[in-house]
């Protein structure tokens, strides 16, 4: 009786409310496993963090050094990573937590299309991020080479580490960003041509991009940023056009199949 009422299985809100809670505990308590290992992970992640400072501070003489300006300060810090490590350690389970959230609402072509996405742009993103982690020497140096002489660069350990993960989140954001347009082709929403005519407005974006993700001046690093973003974007519109072509050769096989029959049925009663 309750299939008849409801034959497209549609939820009501009070179920919706209750998956959605679900769906987050789920995730909060996945994040919280991994912030448990993060807390372990301090150590060897602060180094990480600390070692350009120190090796800058080490080869060209600076007085640079990170600083926690308050008793607690250093304990914030703590939880801080470890949250980061954690956020990032159980990723996986919060990312399909959402995704199966979602899913009840898309098409079979959608969840074939999301999860492809969800599988591609975590690797795309995690490589924007290590890119940044690679330039971010680059940024601290030239950063501290403002550094007037016989003064001393004190860097307050809390916005050092959030300043850090800035970094990092915008480069690997600017790497996803290609895919979200290969995304919006395979749902039918922007063309491959489009794409690739909007290829003047879009250096232009990059450029931004690449002006705001850099936190220096040299234009070097903005340079260093753009040209994987670049690459990235035609790589995009290539993909959108060819499956552009897929599609369209679909729908002329698709309309061209019954017009066949129609002639095999005709020759028949002939």
């Amino acid at each position: 009786m309750a299939k008849r009422r409801n034959p497209e299985k549609r939820m009501k809100l009070s179920g919706h409310l209750r998956e959605f809670r679900k769906r987050l505990f789920r995730s909060a308590f996945a994040i919280i496993l991994g912030g448990v290992a993060g807390w372990f992970l301090f150590e060897q992640v602060f180094a990480a963090l600390q070692k350009p400072i120190l090796d800058l501070a080490k080869v060209e003489g600076l007085n640079a050094q990170v600083n926690f300006g308050s008793v607690v300060s250093a304990f914030d810090l703590h939880l801080q990573i470890a949250f980061f490590i954690g956020l990032f350690i159980s990723s996986p389970v919060w990312l399909y937590q959402i995704w199966a959230f979602i899913s009840p609402a898309l098409k079979k072509r959608e969840k074939r299309y999301t999860i492809a996405f969800i599988l591609v742009s975590s690797p795309i993103f995690l490589s924007g991020a290590y890119f940044g982690w690679w330039l971010f020497p680059t940024f601290v140096r030239s950063l501290l080479s403002f550094t007037p002489e016989g003064s001393a660069n004190v860097i307050n350990a809390a916005e050092y580490v959030l300043f850090t993960v800035r970094v990092l989140l915008v480069f690997g954001i600017a790497f996803v960003l290609p895919i979200i347009l290969v995304f919006l082709n395979a749902l039918g929403t922007i063309s491959g041509k489009t794409i690739l005519k909007g290829w003047r407005p879009a250096l232009l974006i990059i450029a931004i991009i690449g002006a705001l993700a850099t936190p220096v001046s040299d234009p070097m690093s903005m340079f260093l940023l753009m040209i994987p973003l670049i690459i990235l974007y035609f790589i995009a519109a290539g993909i959108a056009i060819a499956n552009d072509k897929r599609r369209a050769l679909r729908r002329r096989t698709e309309v061209d199949e019954p017009s066949i029959a129609d002639d095999y049925i005709a020759d028949e009663y002939l």
